[in-house]
């Protein structure tokens, strides 16, 4: 525990050697005492010297022990930016990551020059957990008609938070991957998944900050990580429109395997492996024409 008269200088130097310690981000701490001060970093960095009150000090205390046991720092402080908007995210949802927003990012880019500009468009979010994706894409692109799927009924409580707090409108739907639509007689223009994808043997090397607390059901996917992609090649048929586009976020590596189950599924249609900002497969897409 950190003095209750200590500065902010003080306290992140407290923390950045205690999570260096424990193998966590050293800038953890400065992420969890703008929360608590409510503070941007141009302000924290201005206010060095600034005394905490004995509360804020046992508060930070407590987070930083919280993080050390390896719990995310989203979740304690129940927040997570994405695509420039924050979102509320906790232990029933997993917590949205810069490589999702390069999937909006570039379905975005693609929706021209696929589909006419005069005609609104019915998108899917499949396994939309926070809501990130169905709710960026509808904020970003007002004209679709935006529909959010999940299987959990807690998860799709914090999705339905999320778009109230932004202000989107969003039909969300419980059910398992597009068995809802299927139901329901449905068909999309434009069907997004950041599916499970983690090979079950992977648990054992993974950090116990993601494996301890993100929701297992979003993260794991049979023995080699593709088992919610091939039960998508089942029902994608049933339920995409001709012109259509397909996005997938996908683990490194699984490019290749992925591209290929949407080829053989839809042999007519034209599919691409895209690369995040690291040079990782990340993403792969498939356009029905």
């Amino acid at each position: 525990m950190i003095n209750s008269a200590c500065k902010v200088y003080e306290a992140l130097n407290w923390a950045s050697t205690a999570f260096k310690e424990h193998g966590r981000d050293e800038n953890a701490g400065e992420i969890l005492l703008k929360f608590f001060l409510k503070m941007t970093r141009p302000q924290l960095l201005a206010n060095l010297h600034y005394e905490l009150s004995a509360e804020e000090a046992e508060r930070f205390s407590h987070a930083v022990q919280d993080h050390i046991t390896g719990v995310p720092v989203q979740y304690i402080t129940g927040i997570e930016e994405f695509y420039g908007r924050t979102f509320t995210v906790n232990e029933e949802v997993l917590i949205p990551r810069p490589e999702t927003e390069e999937l909006v990012y570039h379905t975005i880019n693609k929706i021209p020059a696929i589909f006419k500009g005069d005609e609104t468009l019915r998108l899917i979010d499949v396994g939309t957990g926070s809501g990130a994706i169905a709710i960026t894409m509808k904020l970003e692109k007002p004209g679709l008609m935006v529909t959010g799927t999940d299987i959990a009924a807690e998860s799709l409580k914090v999705a339905k938070c999320n778009a109230d707090a932004l202000h989107a409108e969003i039909i969300f739907v419980q059910g398992d991957l597009l068995q809802p639509a299927i139901e329901a007689g449905e068909k999309f223009d434009i069907v997004l998944s950041n599916p499970p994808y983690i090979p079950d043997a992977d648990k054992e090397t993974m950090s116990i900050v993601v494996t301890g607390h993100e929701p297992h059901r979003a993260l794991f996917a049979g023995t080699d990580g593709l088992d919610f992609y091939r039960r998508f090649m089942l029902q994608l048929p049933r339920v995409i429109k001709t012109p259509g586009l397909i996005g997938f976020e996908i683990g490194a590596g699984q490019g290749t395997q992925i591209a290929g189950l949407l080829k053989e599924t839809f042999p007519e249609a034209s599919v691409s492996v895209e690369y995040d900002i690291n040079g990782k497969d990340r993403m792969v897409f498939a356009h029905l024409k």
